[in-house]
């Protein structure tokens, strides 16, 4: 263990601009298998089942559908080793780290930009997991179809009703802290797992082997189309998953060693991905033989079977997937963010419940009717957090050379290493803005689908949103950091 994080075992939460008992380093007693459970847990969802199901329905063959999932998830598991090493190193999370490279204060600019993202995906998924508990409700008590009718603020009162359920179930869990967060993310990521490969083995029995297929179109594409749409799909993955791996140090900080980080991952993601994408299309392209109608969204095929009994465990799985994925990917988040914008007077706990009212607040069902908002919501997430991927790696491992001084995460004297100028480092903002200005400029040009060749070719890398802020911030930054000399880690 680093001589810097045994002495901080004396530090004590003084600082109340800069520290509480939740963001000072943590106690590291995660091993591989509670990241295994952490991807699992954020990857079987039903938002994840039918993420997965669209990337068949790129007009690609078998084996090119498994080389662009096995190398898009590969560089998702890449970008989470690189970030999840500075707080593994720290035991910090990830606003913490990020005090590095834009200072302790400047720090809660990504953290914030985190956060409310985090709170949209929320109450998304929330909903979701609510829709899947209406399904239940209905199936078991029909007379609830009246309260379909009345609505409120465009949610029927028992989409309200499965809605609050949901959301105190999950405040509930959250309230417990990490602890109760991993044991449940060790047993529900397995628990789902069975579940899906079961749902799976009934539609190959139903459908038959031979009405099983490996591709959801029928579109023949060229060498070059072929390319640039497993290019595409690379980059849907890395964009989809953009969130939880940007703050993978919220869980990476309790890890053991680096070893267990990458052990994790690699289970987690290329085999556990690849694995549950599988499993999600041979289940999807059963649907038309069995139902008559190709069915991509999992709850609609709760909706269709009869079986009561069957009906209830799905729904049950998944509702527990989605509340494991809402955990991981964006209440743990939020209540970090959220918790780092003044620390002494808000607690983890506190930062957590700010979130959840504000995931009610946005009526969340509103964006999720509208699928065009949630698709370009996904591009504009990454090219507004990409910049951040850019700038941290790019000071963590370029410029600071690997080195943490933990104290001064906390320090916000003039002599501190993070202090820079007022607590800010102008050098990651300044790379901070155009690098995010651009993508989004990009993602909104290609919403507006203007007829201009111009235009149009460049809406064409809306996809890769992630990619390009990433790396205009990286660079950038190192730039502006060198030009303002900006002092290394002493």
């Amino acid at each position: 263990m680093p001589a810097y994080i045994k002495k901080l075992k004396s530090i004590k939460p003084t600082n109340q601009r800069l520290s509480n008992d939740d963001l000072l380093p943590a106690e590291k007693n995660w091993n591989w298998y509670n990241i295994f459970a952490f991807w699992m847990s954020d990857v079987h969802s039903v938002g994840g089942y039918m993420f997965a199901g669209t990337l068949f329905a790129l007009g690609l063959t078998s084996w090119q559908i498994l080389i662009t999932l096995a190398a898009g998830i590969s560089i998702v598991m890449v970008l989470a080793n690189l970030l999840g090493k500075p707080s593994q190193s720290a035991g910090v999370p990830y606003p913490v780290i990020a005090r590095m490279s834009f200072g302790v204060y400047g720090a809660n600019i990504p953290a914030l930009l985190r956060g409310i993202i985090a709170i949209v995906w929320y109450g998304i998924q929330t909903y979701l997991a609510s829709v899947a508990l209406t399904i239940i409700l209905l199936k078991f008590f029909p007379e609830l179809i009246a309260w379909q009718e009345p609505t409120f603020l465009k949610l029927s009162y028992l989409g309200w009703f499965s809605f609050f359920i949901m959301w105190m179930a999950q405040t509930v869990l959250f309230l417990l802290k990490m602890n109760a967060i991993k044991v449940f993310l060790d047993y529900s990521g397995p628990a789902v797992y069975i579940v899906m490969f079961l749902l799976m083995l009934w539609i190959v029995y139903k459908a038959g082997w031979e009405n099983i297929s490996f591709s959801l179109s029928l579109t023949k594409l060229g060498f070059w189309q072929t390319l640039g749409t497993m290019l595409v799909g690379m980059s849907l993955i890395v964009n989809y998953f953009a969130g939880p791996t940007l703050n993978f140090g919220d869980f990476s900080r309790y890890c053991r060693s680096m070893k267990d980080v990458k052990t994790g991952n690699f289970w987690g993601l290329p085999v556990n991905f690849t694995a549950f994408a599988l499993t999600v299309i041979i289940t999807i392209t059963g649907t038309p033989v069995i139902f008559g109608e190709m069915i991509i969204d999992p709850l609609g095929i709760v909706a269709k079977i009869d079986n009561i009994g069957i009906v209830l465990l799905l729904a049950f799985t998944f509702v527990t997937a989605t509340v494991g994925t809402n955990i991981v990917a964006n209440f743990v988040s939020a209540a970090n963010d959220i918790s780092n914008l003044y620390p002494g007077r808000i607690s983890w706990r506190i930062g957590g419940m700010i979130a959840a009212v504000l995931s009610v607040v946005i009526t969340p069902w509103n964006l999720y009717n509208s699928p065009e908002v949630i698709h370009y919501t996904i591009d504009l997430l990454a090219g507004t957090l990409g910049p951040m991927y850019g700038i941290i790696l790019t000071d963590y491992y370029l410029l600071k050379k690997r080195v943490i001084q933990v104290d001064d995460l906390f320090d916000d004297s003039a002599d501190g290493t993070y202090w820079y100028q007022n607590g800010y480092n102008r050098a990651a903002v300044k790379a901070m803005l155009p690098a995010s200005g651009l993508a989004i400029l990009i993602v909104l040009i290609a919403d507006f689908h203007l007829a201009n060749p111009l235009f149009a070719a460049i809406g064409t890398l809306a996809p890769f949103s992630l990619v390009i802020s990433m790396a205009l911030g990286g660079i950038l930054y190192y730039r502006f950091s060198k030009k303002m000399a900006v002092p290394p880690a002493h």
